[in-house]
């Protein structure tokens, strides 16, 4: 991650970054990491948590409000319409965008309250393959999101820490560390198209071993949003 931030330059000093906790596997290591970082990197920051409440069944503020007091960091948790919204009145069959949407607006609305000029997503190497290859297929774009973006409405950047990340890591993070993880509380999670994405580069690495780095070194080389 400090590789990544280093790289990109997403800190600098006296920044206030709001991290994006979602419970789950990715965004708890990062929480995780960015306290650690923050004891000894030479740039002084500050760090809150933001979270968003969408509704669904298994949202558990309990246990986000205890992993972030176990390690001293402010949770902020705001209740978002996105389930009626998305499920109940757009009955979106393919709701991933407008949900995204609508938590976006949420979290930027959090972190501009709060005095943040930086946002931190926990989107890891995984996540920047499957973009990719959801955009070549669906849309008929080269692209992926951006390690570092500033958004001018807001006058926020976003950050993406974890870009250099496998999956695998931030799993192999929580189970050495003996931490636990928030159960799936989207009812799309594990049927999306990204989900397909994410299903072919499992099954192109077993013919292609360097699929993953191939595809990534690409991006890095090839797209202007990811020169450094």
């Amino acid at each position: 991650m400090r590789k990544a931030i280093e790289e990109y330059n997403m800190i600098e000093e006296n920044d206030k970054i709001a991290i994006c906790l979602s419970g789950g596997k990715d965004s708890i290591t990062m929480l995780y990491a960015f306290k650690a970082l923050q004891r000894f990197y030479p740039k002084k920051f500050d760090i809150i948590a933001i979270t968003i409440d969408p509704g669904f069944e298994f949202f558990n503020k309990e246990f986000l409000e205890k992993i972030c007091k176990n390690i001293e960091i402010p949770l902020y948790i705001e209740k978002s319409n996105a389930k009626e919204i998305v499920f109940d009145i757009r009955k979106e069959k393919n709701p991933c965008s407008l949900c995204a949407n609508l938590r976006r607006g949420v979290i930027n609305s959090i972190a501009i309250r709060e005095g943040c000029n930086k946002i931190a997503l926990g989107h890891n190497q995984d996540d920047v393959l499957e973009t990719f290859l959801l955009n070549l297929f669906y849309a008929g774009n080269i692209g992926t999101f951006s390690p570092k973006s500033y958004m001018d409405r807001s006058k926020i950047t976003l950050i993406r820490p974890l870009i250099y990340t496998p999956e695998k890591d931030t799993k192999r993070f929580i189970k050495n560390n003996n931490l636990s993880v928030m159960p799936k509380v989207c009812p799309m999670d594990g049927t999306s198209k990204r989900e397909d994405m994410k299903q072919l580069i499992i099954s192109l690495t077993k013919n292609i071993p360097r699929v993953r780095a191939n595809l990534f070194g690409a991006i890095q080389r090839n797209l202007d949003t990811w020169k450094i």
